[in-house]
């Protein structure tokens, strides 16, 4: 008897395992602007950080609250990693987790890292992951308990920039879409995110991975997110730390002036410190922006039932 109520309750706790952290393909059939080549990705873990390289193959990880805490927003995340790795854990599944426990469901996005070698024109290709991710939640909104007006996008460094870019970039669609879903995020969450590349303030990493070594100036400019954004920019939540020596925090702040200027809700937060890459745990364990994020969303009605 004991055994098969243990048995019981393993099972019980392997499906709300499996229903909360499923890992589907982006794509359905073909992956576009893709070459066809080996599968080189390969994922190390140093210092305890997960931290994925040379992905090709785009995923999602959908994890899904508990139904009685549900809420219906959803949240889109992109790690970080300068466009060269992304950060999978502390910058995407524990924020995930994270999200769910104030009944937000979270999908985090593993996109491909721009590459000559498996893309036809590699500046699109996260963009494209990101506008399918977007297009994907909506689509299966029903299925997963969400909104359809209430899917963000949220993303951390070169995946802020990622996330900056599908908040700033939404009109013009990458994948196919004949079903014509909008794929404009109802709101953003950038977190010490890359926004420009100007070379006064840009990460020049990120700028140089993503549109090469000697970009023309209207290529920079297309891909400076302050300067795309217009009255039809969604509301926006940054975060960043003064002394951030890895992305200039003047890109956030650069940003969040051009969102007001639009008229556009936003809300900004430069820390005193805290310096790049800390996650949702600052070195000043008093500094919760994940708290600050939460009372963000609630003031805008995301968090309502």
């Amino acid at each position: 008897m004991k055994s098969i109520l243990l048995t019981f309750i393993i099972t019980c706790i392997m499906n709300s395992v499996t229903q909360s952290q499923t890992v589907i393909p982006l794509y359905k059939d073909a992956i576009p602007n893709s070459k066809p080549t080996k599968d080189e990705e390969t994922t190390e873990y140093p210092n305890g950080i997960t931290i994925i390289s040379k992905i090709s193959r785009p995923t999602l990880t959908i994890f899904l609250p508990e139904k009685n805490k549900a809420n219906g927003t959803a949240v889109v995340i992109c790690p970080g990693g300068g466009y060269w790795v992304t950060a999978s854990s502390h910058e995407g599944t524990d924020v995930a987790k994270e999200f769910n426990k104030i009944g937000v469901a979270a999908f985090v996005l593993k996109y491909r890292i721009p590459n000559d070698a498996t893309m036809i024109n590699r500046e699109i290709g996260p963009l494209q992951d990101a506008q399918q991710a977007i297009k994907m939640v909506r689509d299966r909104a029903t299925e997963w308990n969400v909104n359809p007006g209430r899917i963000g996008i949220m993303g951390f460094s070169a995946g802020g920039h990622l996330a900056s870019t599908t908040g700033t970039h939404f009109d013009k669609a990458l994948i196919p879409n004949a079903e014509k879903t909008s794929l404009r995020p109802d709101f953003m969450i950038l977190i010490y995110p890359v926004i420009s590349f100007n070379e006064s303030i840009g990460h020049q990493g990120s700028k140089e991975k993503l549109i090469g070594k000697t970009p023309t100036p209207e290529k920079i400019k297309e891909y400076s997110n302050e300067l795309q954004v217009t009255n039809q920019t969604p509301p926006a939540f940054l975060v960043h730390a003064s002394d951030d020596d890895g992305v200039n925090p003047l890109n956030s702040i650069r940003f969040y002036e051009a969102l007001v200027q639009h008229k556009i809700p936003a809300e900004l937060h430069i820390y005193q410190s805290g310096g790049h890459g800390f996650g949702m745990k600052q070195k000043n364990e008093n500094e919760l922006w994940m708290e600050r994020c939460r009372n963000w969303m609630e003031v805008n009605g995301w968090l309502k039932k």
